[in-house]
């Protein structure tokens, strides 16, 4: 597949978008429309345009890739997995009721009624640079396929590329936002959800196996085990340790998240939220499943056809996300690779939309106090334009700097990120809903979480000698909350009377 129809593929991608956006905003491109979709949003369409913005590119090749992976991980990664469904559970049941009932828009308004100024800043500020942070390398993996399989053929360098990239995504979500973004995801996550089963399909058809026997044939495979009981102490694929992040990972990554939450927050009511929680739930376990198949069937089709994993241009390492890749676009036909193309695309652009408009409206609600009675005056308008463009600026310059000293798989910084920089949101939440009775000391809060992700990671660093022998994996998110849980509790005093929430 030559450069020049991967371009011409993006080029009708983005105009379709383009096409959506302006009909979907053009008699309404107010705050309440970007902020909340007017709170109109119909619970199956963002049910499933949920699933692209969870999975994003990350998943789409890093989780494929590491299948294989010289450390042995094959299926581990189902284990966190059902770690997430159970961190999806304890948010529809927990923190959606929560939200609905106080009426946000953004949800760190729960941290200012219940625990003060400077804690409502803090949370803010975290989320904000959480995902500034995470979404950066999100769309770091999607433009080094673009960067290797196009752009370098004509010779535009890669900071190039990342700033068309962040201009295509500004441009179809800056006047419609969440209720743009809702009906794009919709569109993106049917490519993804498409292109995973296509792909299998294409495999299958390339290595003449039909669906049974390409259970079997991965099932059979060194890529399939699944569960790891061996050495809870040592290794980083246990059960336990990968269950435990999971959910707590996922309850700190979504349910603690301005990104996921502002689309649940759309819905009419609470039970079409929680409707949408189980049901995207359901689609997320059963998918992965899938991606997880697609790595080990990549990894058989690459050692029967003697195709290498693809090495680092700059350091001359293997990565294993380039793999699912180069064996897309140079080994199979014409219709799989655009199957693949349209996959990678829709799902790291509906992560990265989703994300610009969710860092745009906490930081207009958090920072900027566009409260209800003044949220769609014209002035409010343009500054939320300026915002936007600003917040696409921070992330052009955080993923030039992560192409700098990059050095291992995508998948793994994002989630060893997070365990440092949502840790102290966990601790926060926990705090207010556990300890009813307790109020914090509101200007030592800004403080506590700063110094719990710097305690976690000395811990992190010495964990064998302090805990036997112990190796922290994405658990260390609850180490991360627990510190700063303590922190708050050890500097809290006893409230007069039971705060209710």
């Amino acid at each position: 597949m030559t450069p020049s129809t991967i371009l011409l593929l993006i080029i009708i991608y983005f105009g379709t978008l383009f096409y959506i956006s302006h009909r979907v905003s053009r008699k309404d491109d107010g705050n309440d429309a970007f902020f909340t979709a007017n709170k109109n949003s119909k619970w199956y369409l963002v049910a499933f345009g949920m699933i692209g913005t969870a999975l994003s590119g990350v998943t789409f090749i890093s989780v494929p890739g590491e299948v294989g992976a010289p450390s042995g991980e094959q299926f581990k990664y189902f284990q966190f997995v059902l770690g997430n469904a159970l961190g999806f559970i304890v948010i529809t049941k927990l923190l959606l009721p929560l939200y609905y009932r106080m009426n946000l828009t953004s949800i760190y308004g729960y941290i200012e009624q219940r625990m003060g100024f400077y804690s409502y800043k803090t949370a803010a500020s975290i989320f904000l640079i959480s995902r500034t942070i995470s979404s950066a390398f999100r769309l770091y993996l999607v433009v080094i396929v673009l960067q290797r399989f196009v752009f370098d053929f004509y010779h535009i360098p890669f900071a190039f590329t990342v700033l068309i990239s962040l201009l295509l995504i500004f441009s179809y979500t800056y006047r419609g936002g969440l209720k743009t973004i809702i009906i794009t995801d919709t569109l993106q996550t049917f490519f993804l959800v498409t292109s995973v089963f296509l792909t299998i399909y294409f495999i299958c058809d390339r290595m003449d196996l039909s669906a049974i026997g390409a259970f079997e044939e991965v099932k059979n495979s060194n890529y399939s085990k699944i569960f790891f009981f061996d050495d809870f102490l040592g290794s980083k694929f246990h059960f336990a340790k990968q269950i435990l992040g999971g959910m707590f990972v996922t309850i700190a990554m979504t349910g603690l998240d301005q990104d996921l939450m502002q689309k649940n927050l759309s819905c009419k009511n609470i039970g079409e939220a929680q409707k949408n929680m189980f049901t995207f739930t359901g689609i997320f376990v059963i998918i992965n499943i899938f991606f997880l198949s697609v790595g080990a069937l990549l990894y058989i089709y690459a050692n029967k056809n003697g195709i290498a994993i693809p090495t680092d241009l700059v350091t001359g390492k293997p990565r294993t996300d380039l793999l699912f890749p180069e064996i897309a676009l140079n080994h199979l036909a014409t219709i799989p690779a655009i199957v693949f193309l349209l996959g990678i695309i829709a799902a790291t652009f509906a992560t990265t939309d989703s994300a610009l408009t969710a860092l745009t409206t906490s930081f207009c609600v958090d920072f900027l106090g566009m409260g209800k009675a003044e949220k769609n005056k014209k002035n409010t308008v343009r500054t939320r334009h300026l915002v936007h463009i600003s917040f696409s600026a921070l992330i052009f310059f955080v993923i030039l700097i992560f192409n700098s000293i990059n050095d291992s798989s995508v998948v793994g910084m994002i989630f060893r990120v997070a365990s440092y920089t949502y840790g102290p949101l966990l601790g926060l939440y926990a705090f207010g809903l556990f300890q009813k009775s307790r109020n914090v000391n509101d200007k030592l809060v800004p403080i506590i979480c700063l110094l719990s992700p710097l305690l976690t990671f000395l811990i992190n660093e010495n964990s064998k000698i302090l805990f036997s022998g112990y190796v922290f994996d994405n658990e260390l998110i609850v180490l991360n909350g627990l510190i700063t849980y303590l922190g708050l509790y050890l500097t809290s005093s006893r409230s007069s009377k039971q705060i209710s929430f």
